[in-house]
C-alpha cells in the first residue's frame, strides 16, 4: 500500500495530483505544483469582445434605445434615475412608467369592481299574456284539427283509392247575384182594379153552414156579448172558403163591446150603434142600444142584432180583400167633399150587400122566414141617411140600401155587391 505505515493518508491523497491511486479511467487530476509560488500571475484579459464567440454572436441590446430582433425584458433602471414614459399610447389614465415592478401612475383601477347595471326585463300585462296564450292555444287547436283531417283523408284514400276521383268534375258556373243597390219591386195593383175587378166577385156564393140563431136572450151586457160571440163562428165558416178562393188570407176578426164613438181615424160605422175598426180588425158593438131595443121590441131587436153583426163582418171581408184600404185611398185623393161622401157610401152599401148575401145563404138555419123575414125586409127598407139625426149622407139612402140588399139576399153571391162599378144614382 502506498499510504504511510500508520494508515494515515499522505498529503494530497484526496487532491488532484496526489499520491493516491489513479482513477479508473486512467486520467490524472489537476494538482497544484508545490514549486509554484503563491502569487498572482500576469493578468490576462477576459473581455467578451476579444472572445471568438463574440465575433460569431450578435450583441444583446443593453440600452433602452437599442433595437434587436430578439425580445426580452427592458434593462433595470439605475437607482434614482428618471423614468422614461411610454409614448404613442392611448391607455386611459395617462402614461405608464417603465421599469421593473414599478407601480402604475393612476391611483384607481382601470376597471370597476362593480358589475355594469343590468337592464330590467320587460314585463307584460296579464291581459296581453292571456291574449297571447289564447292565440297560441287557438293556433295549436286549429293545427291539430287540420292534422287529424289530413290524416283521416289520407287514410281513406289509401284504404279505398277509388273513392276519390282522380279528375275533378267541372263545377257549375256561379250565378251572378243582382246588384244589392237595385231594389226589385213587385208592381202593385191599382186601387180601381182592386175595387172593381176583385176576385171576390167571382169566387162563388157564400157557404151555407147551417148555423142557428143563438138561443140567448140579450137582456144584459154579458148576455149581449155571448149572443155575438155565438154568432161569430157562423160568419167565419161561411166566409172563409170564399175569401181563400179569391186568393186572400183569411183572418177571424176580434169582437168588442163599446160604449163611445170611434176614436181611431181608420174606424168606420155608426158610432152610436156599431163600427168596424180596420186598425186592429175588430167589430165593436154598442150593447146599450141593443139592450134598450130588446126591451121595447124583443123579436125585432134580435133581427136587428143579426143584421148588424153581418154588416160589420162585411167590412171585415173588405179588409181581408184589401178593398177597404183601396176605397179609403181613393177617398183621400179627392178634395171634393161630395166625392168623399160618395166613396163612403159605396163602401157602406157594399158591406150591407155582403151582409144580405150571408143572411140569404143561411136563412133556413137562422130562421129568416115568416115574421122574422118580414122584419128584416122592413128594417133594410128603412135604414138610410134619412134617419140620421145629423143628416150626413155617408151610408146611402134607404132606397139604395134596399137596392143592394134584396138582390144579394136572393143570389147569396158577392157578385151582386160590386158597388164600385155602379153609377152614382145607385149609391146615392
Amino acid at each position: 500500500m502506498s499510504d504511510s505505515e500508520d494508515g494515515t493518508p499522505k498529503p494530497g491523497h484526496f487532491l488532484s495530483g496526489g499520491d493516491g491511486e489513479l482513477p479508473a479511467d486512467g486520467t490524472r487530476p489537476l494538482t497544484l505544483r508545490r514549486g509554484q509560488p503563491d502569487v498572482l500571475g500576469k493578468a490576462r484579459s477576459v473581455s467578451v469582445a476579444d472572445s471568438p464567440v463574440r465575433r460569431k454572436a450578435r450583441p444583446i441590446p443593453t440600452e433602452p434605445g437599442t433595437t434587436s430582433e430578439y425580445s426580452g425584458p427592458p434593462v433595470a433602471p439605475l437607482t434614482g434615475a428618471p423614468l422614461k414614459p411610454l409614448t404613442d399610447t392611448r391607455r386611459i389614465g395617462g402614461a405608464r412608467t417603465t421599469g421593473w415592478h414599478s407601480n402604475p401612475a393612476r391611483g384607481i383601477p382601470q376597471f370597476s369592481s362593480e358589475p355594469p347595471p343590468v337592464k330590467p326585463p320587460r314585463h307584460y300585462s296579464r291581459a296581453v299574456i292571456a291574449g297571447l296564450s289564447a292565440l297560441v292555444l287557438i293556433m295549436l287547436t286549429g293545427a291539430t284539427v287540420a292534422g287529424f283531417k289530413l290524416v283521416n283523408s289520407y287514410g281513406s284514400r289509401v284504404d279505398n283509392p277509388l273513392a276519390q276521383p282522380s279528375v275533378k268534375k267541372s263545377q257549375a258556373p256561379i250565378p251572378v247575384l243582382p246588384d244589392p243597390t237595385v231594389t226589385v219591386t213587385v208592381p202593385g195593383i191599382p186601387d180601381m182594379v182592386r175595387l172593381q175587378k176583385n176576385k171576390i166577385y167571382t169566387s162563388g156564393t157564400v157557404a151555407a153552414v147551417s148555423c142557428k140563431e143563438p138561443a140567448i136572450k140579450p137582456d144584459s151586457q154579458s148576455a149581449i156579448l155571448r149572443y155575438y160571440q155565438a154568432l161569430l163562428p157562423c160568419l167565419n165558416k161561411a166566409w172563409e172558403p170564399v175569401v181563400k178562393k179569391a186568393g186572400y188570407d183569411f183572418r177571424p176578426p176580434k169582437l168588442k163591446l163599446q160604449t163611445g164613438p170611434a176614436s181611431d181615424e181608420d174606424c168606420t160605422g155608426e158610432s152610436d150603434t156599431a163600427y168596424y175598426c180596420s186598425a186592429d180588425e175588430s167589430i165593436n158593438i154598442s150593447w146599450k142600444n141593443d139592450l134598450q131595443y130588446y126591451k121595447d121590441e124583443p123579436l125585432a131587436a134580435r133581427v136587428w142584432m143579426l143584421d148588424t153583426m153581418a154588416h160589420e163582418y162585411g167590412h171585415h171581408v173588405q179588409q181581408m180583400t184589401e178593398m177597404i184600404t183601396a176605397s179609403f185611398s181613393r177617398e183621400g185623393w179627392t178634395n171634393s167633399k161630395a166625392m168623399k161622401l160618395e166613396w163612403a157610401r159605396r163602401r157602406e152599401l157594399q158591406a150591407t150587400c155582403f151582409s144580405a148575401a150571408f143572411l140569404g145563404a143561411n136563412k133556413k138555419s137562422l130562421g129568416l122566414s115568416g115574421e122574422k123575414l118580414r122584419l128584416w125586409q122592413w128594417e133594410a127598407q128603412h135604414s138610410g141617411d134619412e134617419y140620421n139625426p145629423k143628416k150626413v149622407r155617408d151610408h146611402g139612402s134607404r132606397k139604395s140600401n134596399w137596392t143592394w140588399s134584396d138582390p144579394a139576399f136572393k143570389s147569396t153571391s158577392p157578385a151582386s155587391c160590386n158597388t164600385f162599378t155602379a153609377p152614382p144614382t145607385k149609391v146615392s
